[in-house]
């Protein structure tokens, strides 16, 4: 396999689109950066729903690719496998506590739903691809970025935001797609080979790795005197949740704008993240 990082075949939202068109013949996608176009796979990134990346990897798998809901919305490529990260966390350039100290700032979001839960919070999204998440916020574009733990490494992150909200809140969780054609031209045994590995075990084996990085991450940036990570209290996780009610009903009416039932398929994905364990 020849391998082309950082974008360079094609920008981020655009590789849904290269994996269906064959410019590549297998896609590493985050859904979330095309908004509106995958309404039922953007629930996924609804704060608190998951609370485990491998776990939910797994969960979603089911939910959406043997659940049926990838041949509605991605029918066009071979669906293989989900990679979430461990749930993301607000980190910022000053403290950010509950929903109200999001008001008045610019946020680089993971993706669409984050970036309409920011907006409804009267935040700002700025939307720019996680690679360059960090010149936004060193060059005054943003206050704020959601992001995994892993981030303030991968990303060289830690030296530009030095406030972490410890609340675990949402999920970005990319796809791996294959071109339609690049599959079907495969000998029967090279197919088997692919369909042994895109199974909802191995979308949760595939993001194991990612989670214990994070972890690792984490308990660094604990451990930095330079830091200040916040541990909301009990009354501020309630303020919390109860403030992404606007985002599920924004989801709700998108889903059904679109010809699903909502509760329907809500109850689909929380009951495979249950059943994984999961469920936050």
């Amino acid at each position: 396999m020849e391998i082309y990082p950082a974008q360079q075949l094609g920008a981020a939202p655009d590789h849904y689109d290269m994996a269906r068109d064959g410019i590549v013949d297998i896609g590493y996608v985050n859904p979330g950066y095309t908004a509106g176009r995958f309404p039922i796979y953007e629930l996924t990134g609804v704060p608190f729903e998951a609370n485990d990346g491998p776990k939910a990897g797994k969960a979603i798998h089911e939910f959406y690719k043997n659940g049926g809901y990838a041949q509605k919305e991605m029918g066009d490529v071979y669906f293989c496998l989900v990679n979430p990260h461990n749930p993301g966390r607000f980190h910022a350039n000053a403290p950010i506590k509950v929903p109200a100290d999001v008001k008045g700032k610019s946020v680089r979001p993971a993706h669409s739903t984050m970036a309409r839960y920011i907006n409804s919070l009267g935040g700002t999204s700025v939307q720019v691809p996680a690679p360059e998440a960090r010149d936004a916020i060193s060059k005054g574009t943003a206050d704020a970025v959601t992001f995994p733990y892993e981030a303030m490494k991968s990303f060289k992150m830690a030296d530009v935001v030095k406030f972490h909200n410890d609340l675990p809140l949402y999920l970005s969780s990319q796809v791996m797609l294959i071109n339609q054609n690049s599959y079907d031209g495969l000998s029967d045994e090279l197919k088997t080979v692919i369909d042994d590995h895109c199974t909802p075990e191995w979308s949760q084996k595939i993001s194991e790795g990612w989670s214990t990085y994070d972890n690792e991450v984490r308990q660094e940036i604990l451990g930095d005197a330079s830091h200040e990570v916040y541990e909301p209290t009990a009354e501020e996780v309630a303020l919390w949740r109860e403030s992404v009610g606007p985002v599920m009903e924004a989801w709700k009416a998108d889903a059904e704008k679109a010809g699903f039932n909502p509760d329907t398929v809500l109850s689909d994905y929380e009951k495979a993240l249950e059943a994984n364990g999961a469920k936050y």
